[in-house]
Formats: C-alpha cells, sequence, structure tokens
C-alpha cells in the first residue's frame, strides 16, 4: 500500500492528471454542447481518430505542426457535420449513425496510412513533430506547483480553459441561451424565430472541433506519431462524463478529471508489481461503474415532501 500512495500524493501524479485528462476534458465538453442542443454526439470516437489521423499526417508532410493541428481540428468538425447531415437531414438515428461514423473513422483512418505509407500501425515512420510545451519560468521554480502545471502540453491549457469558455458560452451568450432552447424546446424555439436547425450545426461544429483537439492532443501532444486506434475508446468514456456530470460544464469537467485520473494511476500502476490486466482495466471499470450510479440516480424517486415544512415525509407516515 505504501508504494501506491506514494505514487498518488505525489506532484508527478498529479501532473499526470493534467496531461491524461486532456483528450477526456475536450471530448466530453464537445458532447456536452451537441447533447445540450438537442443531438448526441455518439461520433466523438470517430472525431477524434479522424483528427488525430489527419493531424499526424499533414503535420508529417507540411512540415508545420500548426498546419497539422489546424487540419485535424477541422477533421474532427467534419466528421461530426457528417452526423448533422444524417439525423438532422435525412432523419437517421443519432446513436445509429454516430457508431457507424465511428467505425468509419476506423476503417478510414487505418486504410489511409496503409496506402500513405504502407504501414499498418500507424505513422512512426513519418516525423509529425509534437505540439509546444508551455514553460512558466516563475512558477516552474515553486517546489510541487511547479512540477504540476509547468512543463504542460499547448492542448492541456487549451483544455483547462475550455471548461470556464464553455460554461460562459452556455449560460452568458446569446448564442447559448438560443443552444439550450433548441436543446429543450425546438417547436418553442422555432416559434420565437430561432434558426432551430442552423444552432444545431454551429453546435455540432463546436463539438467536433473540440474532439478534434482531443484527438490531436493523442497524436501530437501525448507522442508525435498517429497509431491505428489510438483513441481506444476515450470518446466513449467522454460520453460517460458527459452525464455523470449531470449536463453541466463544471461537473462535465471534474467528471473527465476523475476518469484521467483512473488512466493516469492505471499507467502508475503499471510501473508496480500488479497484474497488468488489473491495471489495464481501471478506465473502463470505473466508467461502468459511474454509469451505473448516474442511471441508480436517475431512477431513485424523490420522497415526498410536507406542505407545510418542506421537510421530507416519511412513505411510512402517510
Amino acid at each position: 500500500m505504501g508504494p501506491v500512495l506514494d505514487v498518488v500524493l505525489s506532484a508527478g501524479f498529479l501532473a499526470a492528471i493534467l496531461r491524461v485528462s486532456t483528450p477526456y476534458v475536450l471530448a466530453a465538453l464537445g458532447g456536452l454542447l451537441a447533447e445540450r442542443a438537442g443531438v448526441p454526439n455518439i461520433a466523438l470516437e470517430g472525431s477524434m481518430l479522424a483528427a488525430a489521423c489527419t493531424g499526424a499526417l499533414v503535420a508529417g508532410y507540411s512540415g508545420s505542426v500548426a498546419a497539422g493541428a489546424v487540419c485535424g481540428i477541422a477533421a474532427g468538425a467534419l466528421l461530426t457535420l457528417l452526423l448533422g447531415v444524417l439525423h438532422l437531414y435525412l432523419g437517421a438515428d443519432a446513436i445509429i449513425a454516430g457508431i457507424g461514423l465511428n467505425l468509419l473513422a476506423s476503417g478510414v483512418t487505418a486504410y489511409a496510412v496503409y496506402a500513405l505509407l504502407g504501414d499498418k500501425g500507424g505513422t512512426s515512420r513519418l516525423h509529425s513533430g509534437a505540439l509546444p510545451e508551455v514553460r512558466l519560468p516563475l512558477i516552474e521554480d515553486i517546489p510541487g506547483l511547479g512540477t504540476v502545471v509547468s512543463g504542460q502540453n499547448l492542448m492541456t491549457w487549451l483544455a483547462l480553459a475550455a471548461a470556464p469558455a464553455v460554461a460562459w458560452l452556455l449560460h452568458r451568450t446569446r448564442f447559448g441561451f438560443h443552444l439550450r432552447a433548441v436543446g429543450e424546446f425546438p417547436d418553442a424555439a422555432r416559434s420565437v424565430g430561432i434558426p432551430v436547425r442552423r444552432v444545431q450545426f454551429a453546435t455540432l461544429a463546436l463539438s467536433g472541433a473540440l474532439a478534434g483537439g482531443a484527438g490531436v492532443f493523442l497524436s501530437m501532444g501525448a507522442v508525435s506519431f498517429f497509431v491505428t486506434g489510438m483513441t481506444a475508446g476515450r470518446g466513449y468514456i467522454a460520453l460517460a462524463a458527459v452525464f455523470l456530470g449531470a449536463l453541466r460544464p463544471w461537473g462535465v469537467f471534474l467528471a473527465a478529471l476523475g476518469f484521467g485520473a483512473a488512466e493516469a494511476l492505471a499507467v502508475q500502476l503499471g510501473n508496480l508489481s500488479i497484474p497488468s490486466q488489473l491495471v489495464s482495466a481501471i478506465p473502463y471499470a470505473l466508467t461502468l461503474l459511474a454509469l451505473a450510479f448516474f442511471a441508480w440516480r436517475r431512477r431513485r424517486p424523490a420522497r415526498p415532501t410536507s406542505p407545510v415544512s418542506g421537510v421530507a415525509a416519511d412513505p411510512a407516515t402517510n
């Protein structure tokens, strides 16, 4: 137990949580926006995969990390917009269409890498480069704090900034008001002149861009190359964070950090004498437990309250 506590309480572990949580935070916030607009974005996994592959390939061939990041984020947005076309215009079920797009992205990215590089595993032979790390000259000299925050990847800082930005967008802007109205009462929103489909498509583009940022981090931040299937279910875990966070920006952010902490713990425990099968199952087991808790909380009946005192009444006395 001692070595495990030493790992969990170390500054390096806190830094790892921020780093590992980056794709979860970005993808989950993207899923939150789409869900609040009334279009479940099940294609988060596919958007991340498409962005990771596109970013690495473009950066490798162009020699520009910035161009790779921009093209990767655009690829994530385009795939999510395709979900909007299938669901909003062609009437396809959003969940089925999203799963289909995830499978499409998995196949297309693997084929693209093989067709361009002749490698079925990834783009390791292509020098793609990585997004820069952000150094904080004054803070990095502070013991503990410097280890945690200084030297984090640029996408990690963007993920940390995305949470307050999404909260501000949803609750402090006119577009956010329209977005929430469209997701909750689309007919009422349409009756007062809100362009429902335009708002939904704009939200899906933003959702896909955030998921694309998560994918770009995987192939150009955590490492500097693309590996076939490297998202490894993170898009689905991000969806779990959306609902575990009760569809609220800060709740989703904290849920995503929790899943990131589970993965970071699994990585750290892999260095100890613990069975690797048990360690690798930690993030997925936590996801199942979180979804079970969410389902239990949703189905738990509310206790009746007394009309006089407002205190929950005992059912046995009624």
